[in-house]
């Protein structure tokens, strides 16, 4: 099935007014990128590549889109509860405007993107969706945009577009889109068919053949037509879908779909649940391909990081504190302490406060099986690192041992915690930098600099930062349990429970 070489003049009038809308998917752990990415702070969140997160440089990556379609100043975002706050905090920080869609459990992109386009069309607007993971990375942004404008101009005439990426190697790490004719004369090509990871030879046969490209993951397409297709093809994750957001509700920044509907909802991929079928013959479908030469990673694992970072006339990338001697193609990233590597080759060496990775470059796909393991010990560093971000400010566990626990704490100007208590611990505060309001029990006062109180086991209690500075303290903790749901919450300002 071809493009048609015109269309009506007022369905073209309609296509031609039609906004891009930035569709982001935020789900997803990473795994393979620990000790970096954890599961409650996963690699979208993470600056990888520079200082800016993956998911702050996707959210900015369609500003200046050269397209006859306006582009949206409001992105739609899907994500999970555990990540909300992480966020929106990072897309205030890149002033970017979103709305936030809250998937209550992972269901994969599928369901996410349905959700997405549901709210678009709730709003009587089909937008052009150009739907991008949070964690993939881009160093061409100017023909990114190129291509996209492209796959735009196709997808508002209600076709499916996805984007391959031209392959440089044979790569079995990604999935493939095999392609066909010409379709018009942008040289957007037919979508023949998906293919699954191939082994290296074959892989080796779709370089040299010209007719394969990369599955990007990336698609164009308008609301509307997702949501026929989804409904044609996986009618159970449409009507799941269309259940939750019926019973959708604002909680502060976000949009929260109904649970129950939601987790009863069958989890797929955008590629098994739509694409692999709208290439079959009488699917009603169009399906497309715009190829993109833009410096496209999907950064899945530390030998991603160091293929798309720069290099020194030996091939070693660093990050931090790093020293090398006699070092040659080695990844060395320090989050404090310093590296020192001496006569490596092929290495990659990973420094947090918490864990260390030391290993070989070309097995850094098998990092998922440290992560595993260290879950079936329940292991803390599979989760959450030693500095957690709450919407308030963030903690940084300092020490520990039986009995006390000890947090850095710091509290964003006009943030506060919630108003709590513990069954089971006790609590020393020292106000180190800025000022604090504490409340404790009936009582409500201001500590200063090298000021400190007491929290006694049971005392309702709230810490508030009312100053224009962050607040810095000391927390010592004492008790039989310390664990982090040892919280009993009376009243919160960011919607938690």
């Amino acid at each position: 099935m071809s493009i048609p070489s015109s269309v009506p003049d007022q369905a073209k009038a309609l296509a031609d007014r039609l906004p891009v809308q930035a569709v982001i998917l935020a789900g997803g752990a990473g795994t393979r990128l620990w000790p970096l990415s954890r599961e409650q702070f996963p690699k979208q969140l993470i600056g990888l590549l520079g200082d800016d997160s993956l998911l702050q440089s996707t959210a900015r990556r369609l500003v200046g889109l050269g397209s006859s379609h306006p582009v949206a100043a409001r992105s739609v975002v899907v994500c999970g509860e555990d990540h909300r706050f992480n966020v929106a905090e990072q897309l205030r920080q890149s002033n970017v405007q979103a709305q936030i869609i809250l998937e209550p459990a992972g269901r994969n992109t599928a369901p996410a993107l349905t959700l997405a386009a549901l709210s678009l069309v709730a709003e009587g607007n089909d937008a052009i969706m150009v739907v991008m993971p949070a964690d993939h990375a881009v160093t061409d942004e100017t023909a990114f945009r190129a291509r996209v404008a492209d796959a735009v101009g196709v997808a508002a005439l209600g076709h499916i577009v996805t984007l391959g990426v031209v392959p440089t190697r044979a790569e079995t790490g990604y999935g493939y889109l095999r392609v066909g004719q010409a379709l018009d004369e942008r040289n957007v090509r037919q979508l023949d068919h998906f293919v699954e990871k191939p082994s290296l030879e074959l892989a080796q046969k779709y370089l040299e053949s010209g007719d394969y490209l990369w599955n990007s993951g990336l698609f164009v397409l308008r609301a509307s037509v997702w949501l026929r297709a989804i409904e044609q093809f996986e009618p159970l994750i449409y009507v799941a879908c269309v259940e939750a957001f019926k019973g959708n509700t604002h909680d502060v920044d976000f949009l929260r779909v109904d649970a129950a509907s939601f987790t009863a909802c069958p989890s797929q991929s955008i590629d098994y649940a739509v694409m692999e079928r709208v290439t079959e013959p009488g699917s009603g479908f169009v399906a497309a391909v715009v190829s993109l030469e833009a410096g496209w990673s999907d950064v899945g694992a530390w030998d991603a990081v160091w293929e798309a970072l720069p290099k020194d006339a030996a091939g070693n990338v660093t990050r931090g504190r790093v020293m090398l001697e006699g070092a040659s193609n080695t990844l060395a990233h320090s989050e404090g302490r310093l590296i020192a590597c001496v006569g490596t080759d092929d290495l990659v060496v990973v420094e947090t406060p918490d864990a260390i990775l030391v290993a070989k470059r070309s097995s850094a796909q098998n990092v998922k099986a440290i992560v595993s393991r260290i879950r079936s010990e329940k292991g803390a560093e599979a989760n959450f690192h030693r500095k957690v971000y709450r919407p308030w400010g963030y903690y940084d566990s300092i020490d520990e041992g039986k009995g006390f626990h000890v947090k850095r704490i710091v509290v964003n100007p006009g943030a506060r915690l919630s108003l709590q208590m513990h069954h089971h611990r006790s609590e020393h505060w020292i106000v180190v930098r800025g000022t604090a309001r504490v409340t404790r029990s009936e009582e409500s006062f201001l500590l200063s600099e090298n000021e400190s109180t007491y929290i006694a086991l049971g005392q309702t209690h709230r810490l508030e930062n009312p100053g224009k500075l962050p607040l810095e303290m000391i927390e010592v903790q004492s008790g039989s349990y310390l664990g982090e749901d040892d919280i009993v919450r009376f009243e919160d300002s960011y919607g938690r429970s």
